[in-house]
């Protein structure tokens, strides 16, 4: 029986190296003159646990400050100010819910290159007081003492219980469906 005992690699979120984003998409009659915000991920903490003598068997959390979600796209600022407000008080309740958290420790992994992995994290997500099994699909680049992870993934805003924004009666709306994409770089740690 093999030893229990892993040696881990701890590495963290260089948060100004990396990106993270949401993209929010438009619905309903209007549409097309609609605006398709995409929202940035500004402050954002990972932690990420590796072993790397079996990846699999490695772990890793995020938590994104709710209220720092904040809209990437030139558009006026009377225009940004009323979608973060409804962004933040009508559909996260960032007072309520603060925080988004990812947690994983169930990883797939597949081996495609020398220090290039192909994984699908099988964790959980909790949003909007909301848990819920999330799998992510991920490239992660092991290269001396930095780790590099990009991917994308959607969710459904329905499922963890948050409001469809909509306007002009319902004429134009966001859909349900959450579009994220991430190119996130973490630093080996002591």
């Amino acid at each position: 029986m093999e030893s229990t005992t892993e040696t881990r690699v701890h590495y963290t979120a260089d948060t100004r190296a990396s990106q993270f984003s949401v993209q929010v998409v438009a619905g309903g009659l209007l549409s097309a003159f609609g605006h398709s915000p995409t929202i940035a991920i500004r402050d954002f903490s990972g932690d990420v646990r590796v072993n790397p003598d079996d990846l699999g068997h490695s772990s890793m959390k995020l938590t994104i400050q709710a209220e720092s979600l904040a809209v990437r796209d030139d558009i006026s600022d009377k225009d940004r100010r009323e979608i973060e407000r409804t962004m933040r008080q009508d559909i996260l309740e960032t007072e309520a819910y603060p925080e988004i958290v990812y947690e994983c420790s169930d990883i797939s992994t597949s081996k495609v290159g020398e220090g290039q992995y192909a994984l699908t994290l099988n964790g959980d997500l909790t949003l909007h007081g909301v848990t819920r099994f999330q799998a992510v699909d991920v490239r992660v680049t092991l290269n001396g003492d930095a780790l590099r992870a990009f991917g994308t993934f959607s969710l459904l805003q329905t499922d963890y219980a948050l409001k469809l924004a909509s306007v002009a009666g319902g004429a134009l709306k966001v859909k349900d469906e959450l579009k994220f994409s991430f190119n996130i770089v973490a630093r080996k740690q002591g």
